[in-house]
């Protein structure tokens, strides 16, 4: 054989090898990434104790039997704070509770921060409502890793909808042209995100949800849904909210659930996390730091009570229970872990317990 044809087989050889290793490699990662959950579904309904959402006596049957059937109840789940929106805000960036978000800031005042910089807990000292630029949250990280995000909001009229600064919110009260409360949307709380095209476009109103739903093309990586005044079970019976309380959430539950569970993102690799803002008393768990900002994060107490978590997957064992303690900052911890990011805020606390395998893994997978 001439030396020119076996420098030929050798190029040959070689780039076979090449072409095996950089094909070879992403088949590889795609069958890791299928042992976790890809999609994540968070709704987040309002004001419930552990045994008004999931009691012997509780009003929600379809929530509290039907779905505890198919899912793993988080039976030690609590808020970080009280009233609502400290809640929220945490379980998107880790951020504790300060005297204006503990007061669901009825006024949208921008945070003052007393430092530059966020303290060595990620946290921003100061007081406020609308967070600096310097202040990360969940989105943020998704976008940074080219993964989608979209917040779902019933009866938010237009895309990421919320005051002007300094200026009081009209969206607290319920009425009979919209239910929707700005405070129960804590995306739009963040400079990182009103500042940017981008807040207009996955700060949706809740109506856009079933076309997202239809391809696992369409399904955003973090689907975030807030049910209205009535259906989150924050308003009583009236007459624009019928049943009230629980009787309207189980109804809607019973509406929107069904619809992702069959969705083909769901699935394929989905994981649907019914929870709760906050719950009825300051328990709390998990030596939840008492913040920078507020020595009582509970108003009276160190937490926002003790509500429960549902977690539906086919990763999840159906049926079961689980009695480990977590928090809204585990809840941010764990979607971080997920999708392989950083830890923000108190989502990086020393010792915090995340879902990790406890909850979902490889082996539940059908």
């Amino acid at each position: 054989m001439s030396c020119y044809r076996i420098a030929l087989a050798v190029c040959a050889a070689i780039i076979f090898l090449v072409a095996t290793f950089l094909i070879g490699a992403p088949r590889a990662s795609a069958a890791a990434a299928s042992n976790r959950p890809r999609h994540v579904f968070i709704l987040v309904l309002e004001n419930q104790s552990f045994d008004s959402a999931f009691g012997a006596h509780s009003h929600a049957p379809y929530l509290s039997r039907d779905l505890v059937a198919k899912g793993e109840l988080l039976r030690q789940y609590y808020a970080i704070g009280h009233d609502s929106l400290d809640n929220y805000i945490a379980m998107i960036s880790g951020q504790a509770p300060n005297t204006y978000t503990q007061n669901d800031c009825l006024t949208y005042y921008d945070f003052k921060m007393l430092t530059p910089k966020l303290d060595k807990d990620g946290q921003a000292l100061g007081a406020g409502c609308v967070y600096p630029a310097v202040v990360s949250t969940l989105a943020n990280q998704l976008e940074q890793k080219h993964l989608t995000w979209r917040a779902y909001m019933e009866d938010m009229r237009s895309n990421c909808l919320h005051p002007e600064l300094g200026h009081p919110d009209k969206n607290v009260i319920a009425t009979r042209e919209s239910q929707y409360a700005t405070r129960h949307n804590p995306f739009v709380y963040f400079h990182s995100i009103i500042d940017y095209p981008t807040c207009a476009q996955h700060d949706v109103p809740l109506s856009r949800l079933d076309d997202d739903l239809k391809s696992i093309a369409t399904t955003p990586n973090l689907v975030f849904i807030t049910p209205n005044l009535c259906n989150d079970a924050h308003d009583g019976e009236s007459a624009i909210c019928p049943g009230g309380g629980m009787v309207s959430a189980d109804r809607f539950l019973r509406v929107t659930v069904p619809k992702i569970l069959a969705a083909p993102a769901y699935r394929k690799d989905g994981m649907l996390i019914i929870t709760f803002d906050e719950g009825t008393d300051p328990a709390a768990c998990c030596a939840e730091p008492t913040g920078s900002n507020t020595v009582a994060p509970g108003r009276i107490g160190l937490g926002g009570g003790r509500t429960g978590t549902l977690i539906l997957s086919r990763f999840v064992k159906p049926g079961t229970v689980n009695d480990n303690p977590y928090n809204h900052y585990s809840l941010l911890r764990s979607i971080e872990d997920l999708f392989g990011l950083e830890h923000l805020g108190y989502a990086a606390q020393q010792g915090l317990r995340d879902f990790g395998p406890d909850v979902y893994n490889a082996s539940a997978a059908k």
